[in-house]
């Protein structure tokens, strides 16, 4: 068994490391509430087919990482109740 909180403990630091560095390398490209304010459209090619630029990808895979990160947190907090 300590094999195995070892092996989870490597995996969720790598995880969060990943995490945040996706994080911190994302564009900031939302504008908020002047978007709402002007009513700019967002209705267009790029919009549309946004999931498959690098932004898209980036994003993507941190919603799986963050998803992981909770499931390794609950997994680590499960092993350390023994």
């Amino acid at each position: 068994m300590e094999i195995a909180k070892w092996i989870l403990i490597v995996i969720y630091i790598m995880v969060a490391v990943a995490l945040i560095i996706l994080a911190l390398i994302q564009s900031k490209e939302d504008s908020g509430l002047s978007s709402t304010i002007t009513g700019s459209s967002t209705n267009n090619f790029f919009e549309k087919n946004k999931g498959r630029t690098k932004e898209g990808k980036q994003k993507r895979w941190t919603v799986v990482l963050i998803i992981i990160f909770a499931i390794l947190t609950i997994a680590l907090g499960i092993i350390y109740m023994d």
